[in-house]
């Protein structure tokens, strides 16, 4: 509540930003989308009773697409991120980010769709932006891996699941982190989501 508060206290200075409505965890958001406008940008907390950020991520991109979600958290664990980023964020910040950088994600967020910080290269925003994926520089095992990499599967399963020893797996991922210049699990799935390569 106090933290909501506060954010709500913050956003009220920032320019062109209008908080149309504040809610103590996903289910209210949800039940307000039902009658009333929707907003442009949904600043949600991970951790919520009733419904939390993860899953009105998924429910928002699943029925209201038009609403783009920034996640807010004290996680920065990858697998975390990559959920939410999965279930359709165009954003993640921690909640000791400074308010500058929630100012920019806002306005990325706002005018090109997505905003990541430290999670990605400059060069693979611009890539982002661009859309221009070195995709036919894949081989078909790289191909494999990164489907795979789009679960919640460590990468000891991984490799028992392409009946390859983790060290090859290790080699797999190296290799798509240097052709797509990105330097973690959440750039790759980012990849196969702009590329189509994985669905969700």
């Amino acid at each position: 509540m106090i933290l909501r508060k506060s954010l709500a206290t913050l956003l009220g200075f920032m320019p062109a930003c209008n908080i149309v409505f504040q809610a103590g965890n996903g289910q209210e958001l949800i039940t307000h989308l039902k009658t009333n406008p929707y907003p442009d940008i949904v600043l949600t907390d991970i951790a919520m009773p009733v419904m939390d950020g993860v899953e009105l991520t998924r429910r928002l991109k699943d029925h209201y697409p038009s609403v783009k979600v920034i996640g807010l958290s004290m996680l920065s664990h990858e697998a975390v991120v990559t959920r939410m980023i999965k279930n359709g964020a165009r954003a993640y910040l921690l909640k000791d980010a400074e308010p500058e950088e929630l100012g920019m994600a806002l306005q990325e967020v706002y005018i090109r769709g997505y905003y990541f910080n430290e999670l990605y290269t400059a060069s693979h925003n611009q890539a982002v932006a661009t859309n221009k994926y070195p995709r036919h520089q894949l081989n078909e095992q790289e191909l494999l891996f990164l489907r795979w990499s789009c679960t919640e599967k460590s990468l000891k399963e991984i490799a028992a699941e392409m009946c390859v020893s983790p060290r090859t797996v290790d080699g797999y991922r190296d290799s798509l982190f240097r052709k797509l210049n990105v330097s973690s699990r959440v750039g790759i799935v980012m990849y196969a989501l702009k590329e189509g390569i994985v669905i969700l």
